[in-house]
This record gives structure tokens, sequence and C-alpha cells, in this order.
């Protein structure tokens, strides 16, 4: 009773305050002006009652409520007015007023209800009126004020709106809620405790759904029979959905017998069927129709076993059965009549394929006046029918076909040209054709060689500029024009290339000895070399290593060979071919199907690629008869991707049977988020676009699937099956409306759409809602699946790659396979979360590599790449990061570099390999000049980006060539086969065939020691005593023997000259360094050579000299042989035998004890001494005298003694020890 009493009196003391709030209002309004009295909170807008911040408390949540104070007036309104502030009435009275008061009352003397007087009042502040602001020029009233102030501090603030309710579809239920604050009324507004809630929740509903309705029928269709018996025909109608609402009631189809008229003739006659693809899996739900010259006509639909029948049909002798069904190719069948009247017909029909090109066309350089014909063609199910032309980017009219003629050329119609072939699949664009064309007269092929340097050894004189390298020059390997007469057909002209038309030999001064060197004089027109394009590499387990033996390789769907015990492969690359697509198949079946796109090399050599496979996964047992599901990707302490639901029923046997047994199914998921299975995905994540480009695709995870029977193994098929992902894994909302599941053509590599993955329910899992994105396939022929997004944001990185640290531009390699795989992005920035999205692969060429990637223009780091380079199987070095960061050596300048944020993979942990870096793929900035040179390039620069010159940005890696140097007195860069020049003096005789062969040298004594093989013409009348080249490297110890090093020395193989008309057994002499002395040569060596004479006396025992054998010898002989179409990758394959000692091994540890062909004893030479090695380089007139004394003037037998006349030479540390650990390099001629 107590507490409504208070309530009542502060009710009674509000309604007095409203009331003289009223008289003054009123009083305002009768002077025919707004209202005059104001608050200073809100100037020139009048109030009621005159209210301070606290306004918003809610005084009946306080068990004393508020009361007024006496009333005050401490001033008289002299001067400019009346001033009654709350400061002034705090100071005199104290504590009767509360420090925030709620409201103020004012009143004039005698209570004058018509004052028309305009005042300030507010309870913060108190009231004020201004003689000057009065009308009339009145003075103001001698006003009294009063204040209302809570009896306790502590409030409940009023209840807020209720919020919008949580569903806004009809037909559901959800919740609103409405909240308050804790206030304090004397101090800061703190938030303080409250008896009671803070919050109210109450149960809301969006309103019922309409309820859905059905559209008028449509039309009949047509009778299922044309002829003879009853058949039935069928009209449909569609629901109009409400909201959520459930589907209307009732059938969508109604049917209706029908009577065709009686077939002529055919009484008795049955027409038996069946539809089923191309592996012979029944497909129901075909519709079946009878091709004759009255057009086409409607027969029957397949059934659940792909089979139909028809009676009373009697066709002509001409006509054919067609089969049409969603997703394959129409199918078309003769209808067999036998003697009974029974007639059969088997359709087969193949699954739609988007088309891809086979044959591009061809570059093209001709004289202005001739003619020129580019040809492309394509396949595809069906096959594209509808060709079309562009030049430049524009269509040509009346270019429908397959080949392009164009005759009488001028000079404008020059350019790119690209053919598009279509389909009803889709549509396919080639890779650019350039026409070159040349005015009368010009030359195509300048007689002027190009600059080209090599080095020399390093006691020949340095020039001018303190340089090494001498300028052999070299010929481009640009197509000429065809003649008048010439062919004009399609695929690659195989006429006439500039190349080497004269070369001269000069001589190089060099320790008091001359050098010679075969120099390119003049360049011309002549036959194109046109190596054959080789893939050679190893075929693996992802998680163990363990090769893919006697594994079946497939080109599109030609089988074309096989691995070997190790998994090694060799795939020669068929002619025009420009996208390689292998899949390498595990006949054991316990790993999955790989789909690879190989790099290759288009001007001919071999390329080595590692090619990784994933292991299956272990089946689990399923019971058909029931709902299953699959998770994907539930790798541990992690949530899955998504899952895979298989409904009851949904596994068919091939013959369109149902399943319900006992079902063994494997399901294997390739985790992005596992930056270790980015080697093993298939493909490289590529689809053709409606435009018919190839574009990227940022991949969510790919699948395999394999389901089997329990008790036979035999295949099943499956569909339609659920695949659900998680949308939590996407962080970038664009994604979610465009993620879409895909499957892949194992023949031309690029993916197609099964269907689009929509937002579905939620699923409740651990007390967390989870949305999922749904999308349905049918698991037929197709076995691999990928849940993947189209990526627009695309940019190229330039890539090249060194064979040292010098970074020469003419010592780039070519035949470098850059591999680049898109990470995740940085953390904090709203993107896909996965730790990749992408890879590719390219092969660097004269001027390198651009690589596609994706990139950012708003955010440097939104994306990243992990690019790292092999050769041969060699991986390459990386430019270092760290301790500091060095421009110049990264090949970027700032501030474009720190924009990038490069870093190489051991800038944290010295421990790591250096044979990766990290970029920010920063897409450049158009208006930036620092970010217009590279290496990044827009995705519409890629001309640009193939076309820069090596003085433009780009990042490099390098070969780690410490102690190896290689001379040739015929210049020939190993990386490009076409530099190939065919001479007697040319260290590789056939250019479509390179043997490589290695002499295995031991070293007894503490350091690691220089070895020299010397190599000049032995048998052959027109090389004898000629020099065909060097070839220095360094010892490298065995850590399993104590002062003991080996040495892989490579020499000349004996055998034919480019004329192929008579062998030449090289003369080789292999020299260490320092002071050594031969010990001991193998005995099987030994006697292989004096069986074979004539025998190179060796009385020098601080060299070893042979004659080279025609032979393959051995690691049993010391002596390591390798045949391939690549030279560096015969090298590498010799040097990791040579390193273990076998002959079919591989190793980058040396085991300098086996396999061993000659051993030298090395010690420490007195202080001043100078080696025979060194001596040979600084005066070899006197070290080759002491040669013949000792040898006593019969250096070889059947041989002039000039050919042990040594050339001088120099050990050059550039060779990288093939052993597992780097060491660093010495300058060279350093010894240790």
């Amino acid at each position: 009773m107590a507490q409504l009493a208070q309530l009542a009196r502060l009710a009674a003391q509000l309604a007095q305050l409203a009331l003289l709030a009223g008289l003054a209002m009123g009083a305002a309004r009768a002077a025919g002006k707004g209202e005059p009295l104001e608050n200073d909170s809100e100037p020139g807008k009048a109030r009621k009652l005159w209210k301070g911040d606290l306004g918003e408390l809610d005084l009946a949540t306080a068990g004393k409520g508020a009361a007024w104070t006496p009333w005050f007036n401490i001033d008289h309104p002299g001067g400019d007015g009346d001033h009654e502030s709350l400061a002034a009435i705090r100071r005199r009275f104290g504590a009767q007023v509360c420090a925030r008061p709620l409201a103020l009352e004012a009143r004039s003397p005698g209570w004058e209800p018509h004052l028309r007087q305009v005042v300030h009042a507010s309870p913060e502040r108190g009231l004020r009126c201004l003689h000057r602001e009065q009308p009339g020029g009145a003075a103001c009233a001698n006003y009294h004020v009063r204040f209302l102030c809570p009896l306790e501090h502590v409030y409940w603030s009023h209840w807020s709106a209720w919020s919008p309710c949580s569903r806004s579809t009809c037909g559901t239920r959800g919740s609103q809620s409405r909240s308050r604050r804790c206030r304090s009324a004397r101090g800061p507004h703190k938030e303080l405790r409250c008896r009671g809630k803070d919050t109210e929740r109450r149960p809301c509903s969006a309103g019922p759904c309409p309820e859905p309705t059905w559209t008028e029928w449509g039309a009949w269709g047509p009778c299922s029979r044309s002829c003879g018996a009853s058949g039935t025909r069928v009209r449909r109608r569609s629901c109009k959905p409400a909201g959520r609402s459930p589907p209307c009631p009732g059938r969508a189809t109604e049917g209706q017998e029908c009577h065709p008229s009686p077939c002529p003739g055919c009484p008795g006659h049955t027409l038996q069927g069946t539809v089923v693809t191309t592996s012979g899996v029944a497909l129901p739900g075909a519709q079946v129709y009878l091709e004759d010259h009255l057009g086409r006509v409607p027969l029957a639909q397949s059934d659940a076993q792909g089979r139909f029948t028809v009676r009373g049909l009697c066709p002509e002798p001409s006509a054919n059965l067609s089969a049409h069904r969603d997703g394959f190719a129409p199918g078309l069948s003769p209808v067999v009549t036998n003697a009974s009247g029974a007639a059969l017909a088997h359709l087969r029909l193949r699954r739609l394929e988007k088309p891809y090109m086979v044959l591009h066309p061809a570059a093209k350089v001709r004289e202005a006046g001739q003619d020129v014909t580019f040809c492309c063609r394509a396949s595809g199910v069906p096959e594209p029918r509808n060709y079309s032309w562009y030049h430049n980017g524009t269509l040509l009219q009346g270019t429908a076909q397959r080949r392009l003629e164009l005759r009488g050329l001028a000079q404008e119609q020059a350019g790119t040209y690209r053919c598009k072939a279509a389909s009803e699949a889709g549509a396919i664009l080639s890779e650019p054709a350039e026409l070159t064309v040349l005015a009368p007269g010009q030359p195509s092929c300048r007689p002027e060689p190009e600059p080209s340097l090599v080095e020399l050894p390093g006691e020949c004189p340095q020039d001018a500029g303190g340089s090494r390298y001498y300028d052999v020059g070299r010929c481009p390997a640009s197509p000429c024009p065809g003649g008048p007469a010439g062919p004009s057909g399609c695929g690659q002209d195989s006429g006439t290339c500039c190349g080497v038309k004269r070369m001269e030999q000069r001589q190089v001064p060099c320790a008091g000895s001359l050098l010679p060197v075969m120099v390119v004089a003049e360049c011309g027109c002549g036959p194109c070399a046109r190596p054959p394009a080789l893939v050679r590499g190893r075929v693996t387990a992802a998680d163990t290593g363990e090769p893919l033996r006697f594994g079946l390789i497939f080109l599109g769907g030609r089988k074309v060979g096989f691995t070997n015990y190790q998994g090694s492969f060799t795939i020669e690359v068929p002619p025009d071919t420009r996208r390689l697509v292998a899949r390498f198949v595990d006949g054991q079946r316990r790993l999955v199907d790989a789909v690879k796109v190989l790099p290759f090399d288009r001007r001919g050599g071999a390329v080595y690629q590692e090619v990784k496979m994933m292991r299956k996964k272990e089946p689990v047992e399923l019971d058909g008869g029931r709902n299953n599901s699959i998770p994907l990707g539930d790798t541990e302490g992690r949530e899955p991707v998504g899952e895979l639901v298989l409904p009851a029923g949904v596994f068919l046997r091939p013959s369109g049977e149902v399943f319900n047994g006992t079902v063994k199914a494997s399901v294997t998921f390739v985790d992005p988020r596992d930056v270790g299975t980015a080697g093993a995905a298939s493909s490289d994540l590529s689809f053709a676009n409606p435009r018919g480009e190839i574009v990227p695709l940022r991949t969510y995870g790919m699948f395999a699937v394999d389901f089997r029977e329990g008790d036979s193994g035999r295949e099943l098929q499956a569909g339609p099956v659920q695949v659900r992902m998680d949308a939590g894994q996407v962080r970038m909302p664009e994604h979610l409306h465009k993620m879409k599941l895909w499957s892949l053509n194992p023949e031309s590599g690029l993916w197609e759409e099964e269907g689009v993955l929509r937002p579905a329910g939620r699923k409740r899992k651990r007390r967390e809602e989870r949305t999922f994105l749904v999308g349905n396939l049918e698991i037929r022929e197709r076995r691999l699946f990928n849940l993947d997004v189209p990526e627009d944001r695309r940019c190229f990185v330039k890539v090249r790659a060194y064979s040292n640290e010098k970074f020469n531009p003419y010592e780039q390699l070519e035949g470098v396979v850059i591999n680049l795989v898109n990470l995740e992005p940085q953390p904090g920035f709203p993107s896909n979360p996965r730790a990749w999205g992408r890879f590719d692969s390219v092969v660097t060429g004269p001027n390198g590599a651009c690589l596609p990637a994706f990139c950012d223009a708003r955010r440097p780091d939104a994306y990243t790449a992990l690019v790292t380079a092999t050769l041969g199987g060699e991986e390459l070095e990386a430019v270092a990061s760290s301790p500091k960061l060095n421009p110049n050596a990264v090949g970027v300048a700032q501030p474009y570099l720190g924009k990038l944020g490069y870093r190489r993979s051991d800038h944290e942990d010295a421990a790591l390999k250096k044979t990766a870096f990290q970029i920010n793929v920063a897409k450049p900035d158009p208006n930036d000049a620092d970010e217009n040179n590279g290496p990044v390039y827009s995705y519409r620069s890629l001309r640009e980006c193939e076309e820069a010159p090596v003085s433009a940005n780009h990042l490099r890696f390098y070969r780690v060539e410490v102690d190896r140097y290689e001379y040739n007195v015929v210049p020939f860069k190993e990386s490009d086969v076409t530099t190939w020049t065919g001479d007697y003096l040319s260290w590789w005789p056939n250019p479509q065939e390179f043997r490589a062969c290695f002499i295995k040298v031991q070293l007894e004594g503490p350091q690691e020691y220089m070895v020299r093989s010397r190599n000049v013409g032995g048998s052959h009348p027109r090389t004898r005593g000629q020099l065909y080249g060097l070839r220095d490297s360094r010892s490298v110890r065995d850590p399993l023997l104590g002062d003991t090093s080996g040495a892989c020395v490579e020499f000349k193989c004996g055998g034919m000259l480019f004329d192929q008309s008579l062998a030449d057994r090289t003369l080789v002499t292999v020299v260490p360094q320092g002071s050594c002395r031969r010990t001991a040569v193998n005995a099987l060596l030994r006697d292989y050579l004096s069986r074979h004479p004539p025998l190179a006396d060796n009385n020098h025992t601080a060299a070893f000299s042979m004659l080279a054998p025609l032979d393959p010898l051995g690691h049993n002989y010391g002596i390591y042989t390798v045949t391939d179409q690549n030279p560096r990758l015969a090298k590498e394959i010799a040097i990791g035998r040579c390193f273990a000692g076998t002959s079919d091994g591989f190793s980058r540890e040396m085991r300098a004890g086996e396999g061993t062909a000659v051993t030298f004893s090395c010690q420490e030479r007195p202080p001043g001494a100078e080696s025979f090695f060194q001596r040979l380089l600084n005066a070899p007139a006197e070290a080759l005298q002491e040669i013949r004394r000792e040898m006593g003037r019969s250096e070889l037998r059947r041989a002039p003694p000039e050919v042990m006349d040594f050339a001088s030479g120099a050990p050059g540390p550039t060779r990288r020890t093939p052993s597992s650990q780097r060491r660093p390099g010495r300058p060279r001629g350093q010894q240790p």
C-alpha cells in the first residue's frame, strides 16, 4: 500500500507540472507567436515540459519515485534580466537540490497566467529571461523555480520498441525482443545492476502463406503410338508456389487413352529395342522416334532397364530410329526385321561433351601476293559442325568452314587469326595464329647473326670491359616464307626456317696457347629443325612415393603405353598438339586415375615431369536399400567440406536394375586445405566458357567415387545423388551464388558443368546451425567431380630461369617447368580460406614464362602464389630474401617489390629448402609507372608479358652450378635444341638423340678437387687431334669414407659424327687438380680398352687417357652412358647413376667407392710448389713437353703426336654438386 501511495503522489506532481506548462503555452499562443517558453537543449523549439536527459528513466521502477524541491528565487530582474541558474542555486542551498534534476517548474509572482514572455529553461541549467528578448520592450518578471529530483539513483530506462520478427517467410514462426538499460541518476550514465531482466522475448509469426494454385491445363500431347494399337497422350499443368506453402494438391500431368489409325499391312509386327550409353549402361527415360521421309514420329519411351516395345509398326526399309535424352547426343539406329515379323533396334547414346580443339591454326609467314591456308578441327559430342574465323578479334564473314583460305595476301591482312567451333554442347576458341606478311623483297632472315655470348675458360684474357664472354653469334629460329609454288595446307609449315648458313673458326689466345672457337658468320633460310617433343617423368603415389608399376597411359581415349617397374614413362607429343592431356590408370585399382595436363616444349626436346596420384580411400560397406551419406573431407581436426547423400535404391547395375545389396563405396576427397594435395589434383582447373575461352576455376575440393557390388566387385552406377556443401567453408560471399558442380572430361582435361549448388535448409549439428549448398548429379561414366567457382580476377606472372647466379641474359634456361600454386589469402581478408585454390605449370622458352595467377587490385595480399622450378627433375633455387632483400638480384625494382612481399621458402627457417618463393599477386595499378613494367601483368596483357624484354621486372630461378664448367668449340645451347649446328666438331653429333657419357673418378685426399676432361678427336680423320670441348667438375666428398671424394666427369662419347659415315673414338684425358697420382684403374675397363685398340698410353701418373668406348659399358666399368632426346635430362640421369655407382639407380649422395673407373691419390703439395694441373693451366707448352719426355715420344699407337697437344683450359666452379646438401660456391679459379 505504501508503494501505491508513493506512485499516486508522483502522478499528482507530474500532473501539476503539466498544468503549469500548459498555462505558459496558452499565454504564448494568445500573443500570436510561437511558444515563447524554450528549452535550452533545443533552442527555438518549445516543449511542454522542461525535461533533462534523464527523461528516459522509468521512475515507476524506482522504489521511492521523485519529489519536488522548494521554490527558489535568487535573482531579481535587474541588469539584463532574471537569472535563476541551477549552479547558483546549488552553491547557495547545497543538498536541497540534486545534481541532475529530472524536470524544472517556473512561476511568476502572483501566478499571472498570461505574461507572454520568452524564457530559456532546462533542468540542467535553470531559467534565464532576457529583457531584450521580450515583446513590446517589456521587462522580465521575477521568476521562482523548483526542480523535480529522483529519490533513488538507479533506474531502468524505458523499454525499447519490439525488434522485427526473426522470420520473414510466410508460414514460419520466429521471435522478437525488446531491451532496456540500467542507468544512474546521480553521476554519469554507467551500467549498474538493476533488479529484473534487461531483455524480453515473445513469439511472433510472419503470417500464413497463401494457398498455391494450378495453372490451366495445357494442350494434349501427341499419341505415344503413330499407328496400330491404342496408346496414351499427356497434358500438363504447373503449380504456382506461394512461399513455403506445401505443393499444390493433385497431379501435374494427366493421361488418356488415344486410338491411332491402324498400321497398313503390319498387324503382327513388333519392334523391340534398347537404349544404352556407349559403355552399355541402360538409359531410362529416352524418347524413341521413327525417322522416315514423313518426318519424326514419336514411338515410345525407354523404361528403367532402357528397353522399349512398339507393336504394329511396319517401317520403311530406309527408316531409322532415333533416341533423345537430356545430357546426351541423339543416337540413330536402323531397324532390322526378321522373317517372323519382329524388328530389333539398339541405340547407343553418347554423353554431351563440350567441344575442344584437336588442331589449332599454325603461325605462317608469307610474302605479299602469296596465298595462305589456316585449318582447325574440334572434337566433342556431338562433333562440332559450326566453324567461324576471327582476324584480330573481328569476325570474318563467309568463313563457316574448318579451312580458311586467303589468296593474294595484302600487308593489312597480317595479324592474329583464331578459329571458333560450336555445337549444341558449347563452343571453343583456338589459340591465336600469327600471320606475317612481308613486303616484296623484305628479308625474313637477316644475314647478320644476333649476339650470343659464351664464357671462355678462366685463364683466357678479359676484354676491355673486364668480361670473359665471347660473342659467337646466333640465328633466330624464325620461319621463312614459302616459295610461290610452296605448300599451303593445314598444320605447321614444313618448309624453311632461319638458321646458320656459314660458320668460321677463330683462335682465342689463352695462357700461351690458342683456344679454337666456332662462330656464326652468316644466317640464311634452310630446312627447319623439328626435333620431336617428349615428356618424360615418373609416376608415384602422393602419400608413400611408391612408383606406379606398369600403369596404363592414355592420350584422349587411346592407349599409348605403360609405366615401367620404377614408374618412369616417356610420351612423344603428337604433331600440332597444343594441350597435352594424359591419363594414368592403376591396373590394381589402388590409386585414383590421374588426368594431367602436361607441359612440354613446343619447339622440341624432352621435358621432365613428376606425376603424383592419390591413393583411393578404403571403401566402406553400405546397404543399398537404405539412405546413406558419406562425408567429404573429414580429416582429423577439421569439419567436412560437405557430404554425399545417397538415397535408398540409388545404386544401379549397368543393365538398369536397382541394386539393394551390400555396396563397397570409396570416395576419395582432394582437400585443398592440405597444400600437399595440390600436386596430386587432376587436370589444371580450367573450363570453356560460353564464348569458347578457356578460363580458370577456383576449387573448394575434388572427389573421386568408386561404387562396387560387395560380393562380385562389379562396378555400379548411381543417380541421382545429392551433394551438400557446407556454406560456412565459403568465406567469399560472391562465391556462394556462383558455386557449381563439375565433372572432368578425361579426353580434353577440361571441367564441364554438372549442376548448380543452391542454398538449402539448415542442419543442426553440435548445437550450431549450418547452411548447405545443395546440388544433384548422376554417377555414370565419369567418376571425378569438383566443387568450383569461376574466378575472373586473373593476372600473369613473369618468371625466368638462369644457368647461374650471374643472371646473364644470354644464359637463360629453356625447358624449365615453372609451377605456380595459388595459396590462401592473408588472414582477415574476406576470401577463400583454402590453403590452395589453383595450380598451373608452364615451360620456359627463350624469353622466360608467363604463369596465370589470381590477383586483386584492392588488396595486394588478397591472393598469394607459391612458385617452384624444376629442370630434368632437379629443383632450381630461388633468389634469397633474407637476411637482406636485394632488388637487383630478385629482378624487381622497389617499391613494387615491397608491395609483392617477396619471400623465399627459407625466409624464416634456414633449414628449409631454397627452391621456392612466395609473393602477393598484387594487380598492377595502371596509373603507377613503377607497376607497369612487370613482373605482374593484367590478364589482357599476355602478349606484353610474353614479349617483355629481359630488362623488365621479372622473378628468377637459377641452377646452383658451383663446381662445373663446360666449353664447346661449336656453341650449343642445351636448353634449345634448335641451336644445334651440324659440324664435325659438334659435341652432340645428332640433334634427334643425345648421348651423355660420364667417367667416375675416386680421389683419396683431405680435400675436394677439380677434375678436368679434355676431349679431342681420336680416330676420325676429319677431327683427329682437334678439340671438341672441355669439362670441369669438382669432386664431392663421400660421407661414409674418410678423406675420400668422387667426381663424375663428362666426356664426349665415342660414335658417329654428324655425317653418320664414320665413328670417332674421342681421345679423353682426365686430369685432377693438385698433387695427385694415379693409383688404380678399373680392371674391367682396362681389359676392355686393351681388347679394343688403339690404346692411349698412360705413362704420366698425374693423368688418365683413353679412347672413348663405342659400347655403353656401365657401372662395372666406371662408365655411365644415357641416351635421351633432351641433353640436360640425359646428363642428369647419368650423373644420378654415377653418384649411386649403379646402372639403374639414382642418388644425390656420392658413393665414391662404388662403380669407379680410375683412382687418384692426392697429397698436399709443399708451399710454393705448383701442381701438374696448375702447370697445365699456366704453362701448357712446358707441361706437354714433360708429358712427352715421360711418354718417350710414343704417345699413341697409330696416332700422330699432336693428339696429346692440350689446349689451354681452366676450371670453372659453376656446377651444382648433386649431393643432398649444397655448399657455398667459390670464385672461379680459386683453389681450396
